[in-house]
């Protein structure tokens, strides 16, 4: 049992609880007062929900002090006016007479497991003086399974943000409004997040381009505004120095009409690089013929905190074709397009040989690696992009061969424990976007997915990390593809996309174009394969998940491949006896492996971790899962 009674022979101390401050306390005034002396705090014990604490004082013979205690933050120098835990003055403190000494004590309840504190103690005078001890910071412990997730709270943002997705209210946007996020990790500890230009009511057309946001927690972002301020002046002039070699005259076009697509920001030496998409508007060579190009250009900044910094580099790289320079193909032929390699949606790794490389590409004949020079994060000298121009880039991933509208995009590339994994984003992004991953041993490819598949030489991509896809008695969620993949600098790893609502949710015509930006957290198979947790990322503590939480009711949704179609939940109870006793895999034996959190039924592994049920209106803790079988792909929760 624990101590929490601390006895000193001068004085006693009756606690009186956390209390607003009264009307009084807006009198007192802060004092350099020398008739009472009080030393630094010391914690005599703490625990995770309460902390005892003792201070010791001096008191001169003219003092009279009619209130002592202790003020509690969570930042930086508590005064009276945040969290005060008033105690009784102790007589030696109240009256005047001989110098006395002694020790404030009190026990602090109710306090928030594993969370920094700052604490002073304090004596004050009925409308007068008063006087703050030295501050202690002090973390309460981590405290039992109960007492952590007890004290939880989950994110209070709603998910329909209709009412503040105007620009005037962009400070509340939080995680409101994102589309194709790109997120890195800087030095200063927060995690940055850029985006392409697309908005609900397309309310990002006020503030620039490539908009930015920043968090310490990845559930609380901070809204930073557009990274540039309107279209680059290399742009115009490099689409008519491609046109005119092509013997086209000048485009004109409205500087209105370019779209500002999907960038990747990482940090190359002392910079951070983000690379970006803006693709031009208009035919090559007029109504019938293949849309205009798209350019990929970068940007650099030494800050990402200062939004304003970056500076641009400009031109990196255009789409490139098989064909020949006048050659302009036929519009709304997608089978056969103009281009081979689009410009757009580009990824940025450096490998474990120190080279850099540009990954990017979208539908048309699939993905291109294309190698960059540290220095400039340029490539070298890259020729007319036209006759099958290998400067532009080797494939690594496709679809189909010989079919260009093979619906792959938005590639993104990480390494971890001697692979490349490849994410792709799959089909159109309104509802059936679905997210795949496949891996190599080099960044040129093969790449394999988890069924054999070389997609590098053409084929479908497995597993399926998202899919549409709602439990029970919620809206869920479609659209949830082109993300980004990222790690906190100790192999936490998480995913970032949009995901959108269905389309006529309670009415709202719209509703399909609400993006709200989706961060789950990623747990890696035995072999290596990455799994997305279907519950949103709501930091909520990852303790060890018990044997006897797992028996009960869980919801489970099969994320077998389905165009468009939004996969649902069934309802699968688990019980004490090791059954399946309902629902999927019934009737089937179930085994848990505690010290990996690894959950076996019917053969498929299934990886446990404690996130947020967002399902739930008040949003509390729950144990989530994510396991492989084969080509199919599942996702529970405990309910």
């Amino acid at each position: 049992m624990k101590n929490r009674i601390v006895l000193y022979s001068m004085l006693a101390v009756v606690a009186a609880g956390f209390t607003a401050c009264d009307d009084d306390d807006n009198d007192l005034r802060f004092s350099t007062d020398q008739r009472v002396a009080l030393d630094m705090p010391e914690v005599v014990e703490n625990g995770a929900t309460y902390v005892s604490l003792s201070t010791p004082f001096h008191v001169a013979d003219d003092a009279h002090w009619t209130e002592v205690g202790y003020c509690l933050s969570t930042s930086g120098t508590p005064t009276i006016h945040n969290s005060v835990y008033k105690a009784e003055v102790p007589q030696g403190m109240a009256f005047g007479g001989i110098v006395r000494d002694g020790a404030v004590t009190a026990t602090i309840s109710s306090l928030v497991p594993g969370q920094e504190y700052h604490v002073r103690a304090y004596a004050s005078q009925y409308k007068g003086s008063v006087v703050y001890s030295s501050e202690l910071v002090f973390t309460t412990g981590e405290g039992t399974l109960d007492e952590q997730l007890k004290s939880y709270v989950g994110p209070s943002y709603l998910d329909d943000y209709t009412l503040i997705a105007g620009w005037d209210k962009r400070s509340q946007w939080n995680l409101a409004n994102v589309h194709d996020p790109s997120v890195v990790k800087a030095d200063d500890g927060y995690f940055y997040m850029y985006q392409t230009d697309a908005s609900y009511g397309n309310a990002h057309t006020a503030g620039g381009h490539f908009h930015g946001r920043r968090s310490k927690d990845l559930v609380n972002w901070e809204y930073l505004g557009g990274t540039m301020p309107s279209l680059p002046d290399w742009v115009i002039p490099k689409l008519n120095e491609i046109r005119n070699a092509q013997g086209l005259p000048d485009a004109n076009p409205n500087v209105d009409d370019f779209g500002y697509w999907a960038p990747v920001v990482r940090k190359a030496g002392n910079v951070y690089r983000m690379y970006y998409s803006i693709v031009c508007p208009g035919y090559v060579a007029g109504d019938g013929t293949w849309g205009e190009r798209a350019f990929i250009g970068l940007m650099e900044n030494s800050d990402p905190s200062n939004n304003d910094g970056w500076e641009d580099k400009g031109y990196v790289i255009t789409n490139s074709t098989d064909k020949g320079k006048n050659e302009y193909g036929v519009a709304n032929d997608w089978a056969h397009a103009l281009y081979r390699f689009n410009a757009i949606d580009p990824s940025y790794i450096i490998t474990e040989d120190g080279e850099h490389w540009l990954i990017y590409g979208s539908w048309h004949s699939g993905i291109a690696a294309v190698k960059v020079d540290p220095a400039t994060g340029k490539p070298g000298e890259l020729g007319d992009p036209w006759d099958n121009n290998p400067n532009y880039g080797t494939l690594i991933a496709t679809r189909a061969t010989g079919n260009r509208w093979q619906a792959s995009e938005g590639p993104e590339v990480i390494y971890r424990n001697g692979y490349y994994y490849l994410f792709l984003a799959y089909d159109a992004l309104d509802v059936a976007y679905n997210t795949r991953v496949v891996r190599s041993t080099s960044i040129t490819g093969p790449y394999l997915g988890i069924d054999g598949t070389n997609v590098t030489s053409g084929g479908d991509a497995y597993p399926i990390v998202t899919h549409p896809y709602a439990f029970a008695g919620d809206h869920g969620w479609v659209g949830i593809a082109h993300c980004a993949v990222f790690d906190d600098g100790n192999d936490n790893w998480y995913y970032a996309s949009q995901g959108r609502f269905p389309a006529n949710w309670e009415g709202n015509e719209f509703s399909n174009a609400l993006m709200m930006g989706h961060i789950r957290s990623i747990r890696w198979t035995e072999d290596g394969w990455p799994l997305v947790m279907p519950e949103r990322y709501g930091a909520v503590p990852q303790l060890p998940v018990t044997e006897e939480e797992i028996a009960g009711t869980w919801e489970v949704i099969d994320l077998s491949y389905s165009y468009a179609r939004q996969k649902t939940s069934v309802t699968m109870v688990l019980g004490s006896d090791h059954k399946v006793i309902d629902g999927q895999w019934k009737d089937s034996s179930w085994s848990y492996d505690a010290d990996n959190m690894i959950l076996t039924i019917n053969g498929t592994k299934l990886y446990l971790a404690r996130e947020c049920d967002w399902e739930n209106a008040d949003r509390k803790p729950t144990v989530v899962f994510a396991g492989i079988n084969g080509k199919a792909t599942f996702w529970g929760k405990k309910v």
